[in-house]
């Protein structure tokens, strides 16, 4: 199934390289955007939608590989899928370690082409579902309050009730009024399930500074 609203990005300072795939592309019911420079392409804003970079390896300002680097850094994950005129196994084996979805020579083989933006665009949507729960899933740890979150993180280091009373310097029967709350808020039935959630966001910045009540 296309999905329409899915972008490739095509960096690539070959001006007919860069029509071609955008044809192809738009042809197949995505959004097309090309870039001649690879410095304009990083000052650009990467689409918050699917989308995912059609990206030469060798260009004169940069090279694939640097952009590559560069794209790592940020927060927004994007898959790539490398051209090259010049392909090697070397190269290959570089961009593939790095975390390149696909590496393809040129002259590209349009079916090829499509079915690596494919892949890419399809994996891209499961990372943003991902992103979308992790959000979610700050956003609930976000309204717990700093005392809840002491107590959280001390329950799911298997700190019992009793432990965890001392460690605050408070009464047990104030430690389980928090961790019903801690439960609530996070809306999870279990203290399993609490563990794992606890491993997805930064329950260790909660303690600190453990205050006293």
């Amino acid at each position: 199934m296309q999905v329409v609203e899915a972008t490739v990005l095509i960096v690539d300072d070959d001006p007919f390289v860069r029509r071609g795939i955008s044809r192809l592309v738009r042809a197949a019911g995505y959004n097309a955007k090309a870039f001649s420079s690879p410095l304009d392409f990083l000052k650009h804003d990467l689409p918050p939608g699917p989308a995912c970079v059609v990206l030469d390896m060798q260009m004169d300002q940069m090279s694939g590989i640097d952009v590559h680097h560069a794209l790592q850094k940020v927060a927004r994950k994007i898959p790539v899928v490398f051209l090259s005129g010049h392909g090697s196994i070397p190269l290959a084996t570089a961009a593939i370690k790095q975390g390149a979805e696909e590496f393809l020579e040129k002259p590209i083989k349009p079916k090829e082409l499509m079915a690596a933006i494919d892949l890419a665009i399809e994996h891209d949507k499961q990372h943003a579902n991902g992103r979308q729960e992790l959000q979610e899933l700050q956003g609930r740890y976000n309204r717990l309050t700093l005392r809840e979150r002491q107590v959280m993180q001390l329950v799911v280091n298997g700190s019992l009730n009793k432990q965890a009373a001392a460690e605050l310097g408070i009464t047990e029967k104030t430690i389980k009024v928090h961790r019903a709350r801690v439960m609530e808020k996070m809306e999870v039935d279990s203290l399993a399930l609490l563990a794992r959630l606890s491993e997805h966001i930064p329950v260790n910045s909660a303690c600190g500074d453990l205050e006293k009540e």
